[in-house]
């Protein structure tokens, strides 16, 4: 899946994102707000991770038939990763832009 759309990924976006999943108050502005936002979807992906790793398993096992649920944990697992990855990426991006400015 290409995640290229993810490139404008800012710090706003996140607290979009974090206001629709209620995770962070988002009248809070600070970095330590936005720090926490991103660790919550981190967190939120790895949950993802080990539900797709235990559907893979359920259905390796032969306890599920069912490959659309397994499908669908896979991909939700896959997306979420990716969408790490990217603000992953921009926060780096910062930090490095940050480390060049010359004071």
């Amino acid at each position: 899946m290409d995640i290229t759309s993810l490139s404008g990924v800012t710090s706003d976006y996140i607290s979009q994102v974090a206001e629709k999943n209620k995770l962070v108050n988002t009248s809070d502005k600070s970095f330590s707000a936005t720090l926490n936002s991103a660790m919550d979807m981190l967190n939120e992906t790895n949950d993802l991770q080990n539900s797709a790793e235990s559907a893979e398993i359920q259905f390796a096992l032969g306890y599920s038939e069912n490959t659309h649920d397994l499908q669908i944990a896979l991909q939700k697992a896959n997306v979420a990763l990716q969408y790490t990855v990217a603000v992953r990426d921009k926060m780096l991006d910062a930090y490095k832009e940050i480390m060049n400015m010359s004071i």
